[in-house]
């Protein structure tokens, strides 16, 4: 399916999944880390140990040069052909008038900022218009961006909802460049990125509130995800797919 793959956010939660399921169909998997390179590694040898090939890569996706070496290393490994644009970070909940600068700043930096630099060096490399196979794209938001995250952390639901529009008109702009580009939303997921915010426990907390009646797993979004990548969406692109249980 891909020679090279690039996932953000890699060592971790959805970015892990994705590498694991991915991994049996792409010639290369290249885990992207921000710090925890022994949770980066640790994937990389779960993929080498079941016959695939993979590297971590440190990379800030909020520092401009850090992914241009990103895709510079990723493109030294073979073709880049797809991006799971999924690095990001949220902070602990709060309300919009006790926000400080520099946190939404940072969230801004990293989500929206982060996915516009890796989805440009990916563009640059997958582009039919380039020299390149073309290939596919998705970007992670999140149902906050549909439910706006009251009083918990609106600044992060409002990057997410950047990331939806971002989607539409990046996948318009490269439609006839050999790449499509999509989306997922998910929603109450069993990851580490609640911890960030304060709430490790707050997938269970919140599973009533899910119609479904339970949280999700972070192999259930990668699914998703794998599913918008592969040839079998060939006719997708532009779509953000709710991975919510019904919420």
């Amino acid at each position: 399916m891909h020679d090279v793959i690039v996932i953000t956010g890699g060592s971790r939660g959805i970015g892990a999944a994705c590498a694991r399921l991915v991994a049996p169909e792409a010639e290369m998997v290249i885990v992207g880390y921000a710090s925890n390179e022994t949770a980066a590694e640790k994937v990389v040898s779960d993929i080498v140990a079941a016959g695939g090939r993979a590297q971590a890569v440190q990379c800030d996706v909020g520092d401009n040069e850090q992914v241009i070496r990103l895709f510079e290393t990723s493109a030294s490994l073979g073709s880049v052909t797809g991006l799971i644009n999924n690095g990001g970070v949220l902070d602990v909940a709060t309300r919009v008038d006790a926000i400080e600068p520099a946190r939404i700043e940072r969230i801004m930096r990293i989500n929206v900022l982060g996915s516009f630099f890796c989805a440009r060096e990916a563009v640059k490399r997958m582009s039919i218009k380039y020299g390149g196979k073309g290939g596919a794209i998705v970007n992670l938001s999140s149902a906050a961006a549909t439910l706006g995250a009251p009083a918990q952390y609106v600044d992060y639901a409002a990057s997410k909802g950047a990331i939806d529009t971002f989607t539409v008109g990046l996948a318009k702009e490269v439609a006839t460049e050999g790449i499509r580009v999509n989306g997922v939303r998910p929603g109450i997921i069993e990851t580490e990125i609640h911890a960030s915010g304060g709430e490790p426990e707050r997938a269970q907390k919140m599973a009533a509130s899910v119609p479904m009646q339970r949280s999700g797993s972070a192999e259930e979004v990668a699914e998703a995800i794998i599913w918008l990548m592969s040839e079998k969406a060939s006719y997708v692109t532009g779509a953000t797919l709710d991975v919510t249980g019904g919420r």
